[in-house]
């Protein structure tokens, strides 16, 4: 196939592959997109990334890295060896230099003339702004990390941080990093038994909060959880905390615990501005960073400095094509998640970018906030998750469209496969049909975007991450760890180390070596399927668990959310799998009516034109048995979809814990539209 132009741009065609045995060991390449965006020549011409860059590092990949890591960070020793893959899986990169995070995202800017460059642009939900010069986040910095040195906090020991998106969020980060202290930052809207299961296993010895924070117009508490976290509880050892530093946003009242409990704004007052960094080996542990476990019990994701720290330079400044000189960059992750360590901390100061972070959400005080923000501080780059995207196509293009949102040159994507109109109406709508899009990804574990276009280089096609960066080994693979041809579908595999990658699982390397590099001996497992298209480009599929097999094909809920939503009236879809004694399992869709359709919708009249429309899109193999409309799916706090939880409504078993949603009722409204089935067709 083809590069096509956009004169030469046409929708998804069906294409189903039939296994002839009715088995496949891979997955099933069902959408097919030949939509295509090249650079303009003005763009390509004035990228940090050229067409050369891939074949220098598929030259020499650890000489790639080292590299990037001489040219982007500042070394206290310099390394005189790259990698060591000696003790795999475990991998150590750089292991023989010396330098510090915070140093690297802050002073050397200062030292180097940059201190009056805004650093970062901060915009409280109630309105309320904040701008932080280099030079004044490096005292703030500074005092922060004197201020953990006077509670005895030490190099090695833990720190966790339970806060919103606030400036003091980013300097309790970087203050940590400074003195040498692993930061465990958890993310704001998860509850008192999640913190606490982090703390205990982390043995942190201080925790920083605040009293609250904004959220859709409200002062919602922080510090009650925190004192339900560390308080004494029958059956379990003393809390390892010793201290809480408590950041003052909302003002409002907090129990107090003498001894224990410091004001962060006490503490700093009495600090001194000035602070040497502590020097620590390339291999000295950043940061712990927990994600859920499939046991229950949180896995704590491990990263390192040097390594993550170049990868993570790198990848933002090629990725986005950062002009740290001009660019406003806007990431809206939340720092609780890997993206907001990355690509809000450690990549954009590192390279010395400008960069606006936001406490609120999309939607307060109303729909075009975001939008606001952008015209506001004339963002260039964006980068943001599916999830958002498909809730403002929900909205309505009217919204966006009441903005200046010229500033905006490169728009990103990250959290999850976005599906192609989702991509078409980001591009046309939000980057005015000319911005590049990179559709990025990556996971907690790798640590830093892996597979992306580069916005000088790639012709980007809608929904696909498409090629690994330069220095990067990635594949899709079979049951056999084959790699499948052009056209196949498989497993989302790395064939070799990389910078960023996570060190382990903390304090228990056993189950890093089970979870990640059982699957295929030698080789990392992302736990996601993936394809390759005719040219070879990579398209993501979700995670493997999210695979259904119907009538003997393995299909992809991605490729069939990505069907409903191409439907004009469908702003968001969600598809499960549940058990069938005819097919084994059958397809149920969850969807979201865009708002123009929304209202007296005949939900039967619905179900038909969208089953009818899956069939022309996909195939009949994959028509949703059942289709309901419902007013909002469930989502945790980082916008993924919980389909588990579908899973359990479509199969008609008592819903499982549902703690980690952003609303809990959303399940009620779910499972009472379903107790009153619509009628389903055959297929």
């Amino acid at each position: 196939m083809g590069r096509r132009s956009h004169s030469q741009q046409r929708r998804c065609v069906p294409e189903v592959v039939v296994p002839q045995d009715n088995q496949t060991t891979g997955l099933e390449n069902l959408l097919h997109e030949s939509r295509s965006f090249p650079p303009s020549p003005e763009f390509a011409a004035q990228a940090n990334a050229q067409p050369e860059i891939y074949a220098r590092a598929a030259a020499d990949p650890t000489g790639f890295w080292a590299e990037q890591a001489r040219e982007l960070l500042s070394w206290k020793t310099p390394f005189t060896q790259t990698l060591d893959w000696s003790d795999a899986p475990v991998a150590r990169w750089f292991a023989d230099g010396t330098l510090n995070a915070a140093y690297n995202a802050v002073d050397r800017h200062v030292a180097e003339g940059r201190g009056e460059r805004v650093a970062l642009q901060f915009e409280g939900e109630p309105g309320d702004t904040r701008s932080v010069t280099y030079a004044e986040l490096q005292r703030e910095v500074s005092r922060a990390a004197n201020a953990l040195s006077a509670l005895g906090v030490e190099k090695g020991d833990r720190v966790v941080i339970y806060l919103p998106m606030l400036v003091e969020s980013v300097v309790a980060m970087l203050a940590c990093a400074r003195i040498g202290a692993p930061h465990s930052v958890v993310f704001g809207g998860f509850s008192a038994d999640a913190l606490r299961s982090r703390i205990a296993d982390a043995e942190a010895k201080v925790v920083i909060t605040a009293d609250g924070g904004y959220r859709r117009g409200a002062a919602t508490a922080l510090k009650p959880a925190v004192d339900e976290a560390v308080a004494p509880r029958e059956g379990t050892p003393a809390s390892s905390v010793e201290h809480v530093l408590v950041v003052r946003r909302t003002g409002q009242d907090v129990e107090w615990t003498e001894g224990r409990d410091i004001w962060w704004h006490e503490a700093l007052e009495t600090a001194d501005v000035q602070h040497t960094p502590v020097w620590v080996d390339a291999e000295h542990p950043l940061f712990i960073l927990y994600t859920s476990g499939t046991t229950g019990k949180p896995k704590g994701i491990l990263h390192t400095t040097g390594g993550y720290l170049t990868q993570a330079a790198f990848t933002h400044r090629n990725v986005f094509d950062l002009k740290a000189e001009t660019d406003v960059y806007w990431c809206t992750a939340d720092i609780g998640w890997i993206t907001g360590h990355t690509y809000v901390v450690y990549g954009p100061l590192v390279n010395g970018a400008t960069q606006v972070i936001y406490e609120g959400t999309p939607d307060s005080p109303h729909q075009g906030r975001w939008w606001e923000i952008i015209e506001k501080y004339k963002v260039s780059i964006l980068y943001t998750a599916p999830t958002a995207i498909r809730t403002c196509m929900k909205w309505g293009e009217e919204i966006p469209g009441r903005y200046d949102l010229s500033s905006l040159r490169v728009l990103g994507s990250v959290g999850e496969p976005i599906n192609p109109e989702a991509w078409m109406w980001y591009r046309r709508v939000i980057g005015g049909d000319r911005t590049p899009i990179v559709d990025t990804w990556w996971q907690t574990e790798t640590g830093a975007i892996m597979i992306s276009p580069l916005p000088g280089i790639t012709a980007t096609k809608p929904g696909s991450a498409q090629t690994p960066l330069p220095g990067i080994a990635a594949d899709v693979v079979d049951d056999e760890a084959h790699p499948v041809p052009d056209g196949g579908g498989g497993y989302l595999v790395l064939t070799q180390p990389w910078p960023a990658m996570l060190r382990g699982i903390w304090g228990d390397l056993e189950r890093f070596k089970d979870t990640y590099w059982s699957r295929f001996p030698g080789i990392y497992f992302a736990g996601d399927g993936a394809k390759k298209d005719e040219d070879g480009d990579i398209w993501l599929l979700g995670r493997v668990d999210d695979v259904m097999n119907v009538s003997g094909h393995r299909l992809s809920t991605t490729e069939i959310e990505s069907a409903l939503v191409s439907h004009e009236m469908v702003a968001e879809a969600a598809v499960v799998g549940a058990s069938d004694e005819m097919t084994g399992q059958a397809v149920v869709a969850f969807v979201i009516l865009r708002s123009s359709f929304a209202a007296g919708a005949d939900p039967e009249e619905v179900q038909t034109a969208l089953r009818n429309h899956v069939a022309k899109q996909i195939g009949p193999i994959a028509k949703p048995r059942r289709i309901l409309v419902v007013s909002e799916l469930p989502k945790t706090r980082s916008g993924k979809i919980m389909r588990r939880l579908l899973r359990d409504v479509a199969e008609n078993r008592a819903v499982g814990d549902a703690s980690t949603l952003a609303d809990s009722s959303v399940m009620a409204l779910i499972s009472s539209g379903l107790a009153t089935p619509v009628a389903s067709a055959e297929g």
